[in-house]
């Protein structure tokens, strides 16, 4: 068996290292992932000292903490550390742009019908307050191709598109847009792109700087495996004097002048807990660490094992793959049996019966997404260090089996 073989059969590094239920099969890190236990004692640590002296280390330390880790964040994703602030969450940075910005009646906002939703309530919000016009490309899945994404999009653009909201990875099909093309060609027309990327950090490489969007948010508590409640938001620098916090605080009539207004005024916006943001620095040492090879060994050992174990998946319901391999991250997402009842929901997600029996029956926690309606469905996969191929076969068994 070789090293690459070896990788996927096996969990990735010390299993003790993640603070997950033994009992249960976890297949769903890209809802919400488990936090390396290295992470979360960095946490703690962080949190005694601020409670030791909390005015010393909000009042005095913490700017300069932050301006520490939003340097190691934009090491990581290629940007310039003036380019990028800290938001509590992807969901969060897509309503500080929108919120930010002005539209007029007629002007049209392009969203796919694969964004989050909750980021699709974000526009359509937007939209109504300025009485412009939500505009919605349909991106096939499954889907042959990249070329097949980007034409579906483009055939959407108009002379009044002012804004083009998309995800890089969606949520439901698991699809890794080709969004630097995407980018690319929307700019060509003079539109600005919003980057919903919730998945892009520590499952893709990048390089924010050369990708060209005006805005990209992307959450670091999914893949980078950070404590929840941290994502960046990158704006490009031509965009900034437009980008206000959702909560607007003492930046806003601050005298300072050795930072942007920008960073200043994204820096405090109330009291919050800090310490998500600042154990960046820690998830992208720890989890980095964990293969000889660093990052780009853990994206690529995670993307093979996704591919994997929708092969897996895939053969064992006879149908075939929905996609190219070259769409697929660390997740994955297959069609499975349309649902014969319809699930209720449970605050703000439904609970698919598919998904209860897979955890009360089986002890498997994978999601179940309707889609693209009831009774409709998909099922999708996660793949992270702490999974390994025999569990999707597992799950490949127990889907036979109902």
């Amino acid at each position: 068996m070789n090293q690459e073989q070896n990788l996927i059969n096996l969990p990735a590094g010390d299993p003790g290292i993640w603070p997950l239920d033994p009992r249960v099969v976890f297949l769903n890190h890209g809802s919400f992932g488990s936090c390396p236990r290295p992470v979360l004692e960095y946490q703690r640590e962080l949190r005694d000292r601020l409670e030791r002296q909390p005015v010393q280390f909000l009042g005095r330390e913490l700017e300069g903490l932050l301006d520490q880790a939003r340097a190691k964040l934009a090491e990581f994703v290629g940007a310039s550390s003036d380019n990028l602030v800290f938001v509590p969450n992807a969901t969060s940075g897509v309503n500080t742009v929108l919120r930010s910005l002005s539209f007029k009646p007629g002007d049209e906002l392009l969203v796919t019908d694969q964004e989050y939703n909750a980021c699709r309530n974000a526009l359509e919000f937007v939209a109504h307050l300025h009485g412009a016009k939500v505009v919605v490309a349909k991106v096939p899945f499954p889907c042959q191709s990249a070329g097949q994404i980007i034409e579906s999009i483009l055939n959407r653009v108009t002379s009044r598109t002012r804004l083009a909201l998309l995800d890089h990875v969606t949520c439901q099909t698991a699809l890794v847009m080709p969004i630097a093309d995407l980018v690319r060609a929307l700019a060509g027309r003079g539109i600005d792109t919003l980057v919903d990327g919730a998945h892009g950090p520590g499952m893709a490489p990048l390089q924010l700087d050369s990708l060209g969007a005006a805005y990209y948010t992307g959450n670091c508590h999914k893949w980078l495996c950070t404590p929840k409640s941290v994502a960046l938001l990158y704006v490009r620098p031509d965009r900034q004097e437009l980008i206000r916090p959702l909560s607007i605080s003492h930046g806003a009539n601050s005298p300072r002048t050795e930072r942007s207004r920008f960073l200043i005024e994204f820096a405090w916006t109330g009291t919050i807990d800090p310490t998500p943001a600042l154990s960046v620095v820690e998830s992208i040492r720890v989890v980095g660490s964990l293969l000889p090879g660093g990052w780009p060994a853990v994206m690529s050992r995670n993307h093979q094992l996704a591919l994997a174990g929708r092969k897996v998946l895939c053969d064992a319901l006879n149908i075939a793959l929905p996609c190219p391999d070259e769409l697929v991250g660390t997740m994955a997402s297959i069609p499975v049996p349309d649902a014969t009842e319809i699930g209720k929901p449970t605050g703000p997600f439904i609970t698919d019966s598919l998904q209860a029996w897979l955890l009360e029956k089986h002890d498997i926690e994978v999601p179940v997404i309707p889609w693209p309606a009831p009774p409709k469905r998909l099922l999708r996969i996660s793949a992270q260090l702490y999974n390994s191929l025999p569990q999707y076969q597992l799950l490949a068994g127990a889907l036979t089996e109902s």
